[in-house]
C-alpha cells in the first residue's frame, strides 16, 4: 500500500502513538475525563438554552449533569486506574504473572485485558446512579435555588469545568505496591483461566467493539438506577421527577440507538484509515495498542458528542412537555373530581 510521505510522517508521529498508547491503557479513564468536562460544560449550557422549557426543570436537568460528571469521574477513577495499572504491570512483565503461554500483544490477550479495564464503568453504575441522585438536591441549593442570575450560576459551572481541564486525568494511584502487586496476580489468574482464553479466542475480531458495548450496558444499567432513586428520593421537588425521569430514558435511549448507528457508519469510513495507519507503523510493536486506542476514541467521541452536546436540547425539551401533559391531566382529573 503506497502511503506517501506527508501522511506517513503523520500517522507515524510520535505524540499521536503516544497519545493512542496511553487511551489504550486508559480507556476508562479517558471516557471518563472527557465525560467530566463535557458535563460541567457543554450539556448544561446545551439545556439552559433549551427554548420553552420550564426553569425549574432545565435546573434538575443541569443538576443531574453535573452530579452525574462528578461521581462518575470520581468512582471510575477509584476503580479504573488501580485495574488498568495492574495489567500494565501484566503486559511488561507477563512471564511473571501468566503460567499460561498465552502472548501479550496476541488480539485475544489484548481482547480480554481490554474488556477487563473497560468494565470499571460498569462495576461502579449502581452506586455511581445513587450518589448522582443523592447530590441533585444538594447541587439545587448550592447553585440554581439560591440565585436567578445566569451569569453566577455560569461563573459556576465555568470554574469547575476549567478546573477539570487544569487537574491531570492520570494519576498515580494510590493502590500500588504490595496491593497493586496482589490484583495483577488476581488479573492474571483471570485471563490464564482456559474459558476466558476461549471466549476471547472466539470473539477476538470483535475487539473493535469492546468500548461501544460496554458503554451502552453502562448506560442502560444507569438509567434504570437512576429511575428507580430519582422516584424514591424525598429530597427531589416531585414537580419535577416526571421530567428528570423521562430526560434519563430519552437520552439514553437515543444515544445508544444513536452511537451504534453513527460508529457503525464512521467505523466502516475510517476502516481504510486504520490499514494506511498499520502500515504505516507495521515495524511497531506497539501497534496493536495504537489500534486499541483507535477504537476507544472513535465510539467514545461519538457517545459523548451524542450525549453531551447535541441530545440534551430534544431530551429536556420533550421531557418537559410529558410533564406539563402529565400535570394537565391530573388538573383536569381534579376538577372532574371535585366539580364547583
Amino acid at each position: 500500500m503506497h502511503i506517501n510521505k506527508i501522511t506517513n510522517k503523520i500517522l507515524t508521529n510520535k505524540y499521536l502513538r503516544k497519545g493512542l498508547e496511553k487511551i489504550s491503557e486508559h480507556g476508562t479513564s479517558f471516557a471518563a475525563g472527557t465525560s467530566l468536562v463535557l458535563s460541567l460544560g457543554l450539556r448544561p449550557f446545551s439545556i439552559y438554552n433549551t427554548p420553552d422549557v420550564k426553569e425549574e426543570n432545565k435546573f434538575y436537568a443541569m443538576a443531574n449533569s453535573i452530579s452525574s460528571g462528578l461521581i462518575k469521574f470520581a468512582m471510575v477513577e477509584a476503580i479504573a486506574l488501580p485495574i488498568e495499572n495492574a495489567i500494565k504491570r501484566i503486559d511488561k512483565n507477563s512471564k511473571k504473572y501468566l503460567k499460561t503461554k498465552i502472548n501479550p500483544s496476541a488480539r485475544n490477550y489484548k481482547f480480554i485485558t481490554q474488556a477487563m479495564k473497560l468494565s470499571a464503568g460498569l462495576l461502579v453504575a449502581i452506586p455511581k446512579s445513587v450518589m448522582t441522585i443523592a447530590l441533585i438536591p444538594v447541587i439545587m441549593d448550592k447553585m440554581f435555588l439560591k440565585t436567578k442570575e445566569i451569569p453566577t450560576i455560569y461563573t459556576n459551572l465555568k470554574k469547575q469545568d476549567q478546573k477539570s481541564k487544569e487537574q491531570p486525568i492520570y494519576n498515580n494511584p494510590a493502590f500500588t505496591g504490595k496491593y497493586g502487586e496482589k490484583l495483577s496476580k488476581g488479573l492474571a489468574k483471570i485471563i490464564d483461566n482456559t474459558k476466558i482464553q476461549k471466549l476471547a479466542q472466539k470473539y477476538q475480531l470483535k475487539d473493535e467493539d469492546i468500548f461501544k458495548n460496554i458503554t451502552a450496558m453502562t448506560d442502560i444499567l444507569l438509567a434504570s438506577t437512576s429511575v428507580y432513586q430519582t422516584q424514591k428520593s424525598k429530597n427531589i421537588n416531585e414537580n419535577s421527577k416526571i421530567a428528570l425521569i423521562y430526560n434519563n430514558i430519552i437520552s439514553t435511549a437515543i444515544t445508544v440507538i444513536g452511537g451504534y448507528c453513527i460508529d457503525s457508519t464512521v467505523k466502516n469510513k475510517t476502516a481504510k484509515f486504520v490499514e494506511i495507519f498499520k502500515e504505516a507503523n507495521k515495524n511497531d510493536p506497539k501497534l496493536m495498542k495504537y489500534i486499541e486506542g483507535i477504537n476507544i476514541v472513535r465510539p467514545a467521541l461519538i457517545f459523548a458528542g451524542i450525549y453531551y452536546g447535541i441530545l440534551p436540547i430534544f431530551s429536556t425539551y420533550i421531557s418537559d412537555k410529558i410533564d406539563r401533559m402529565i400535570e394537565k391531566r391530573k388538573l383536569s382529573a381534579l376538577i372532574n373530581d371535585h366539580p364547583s
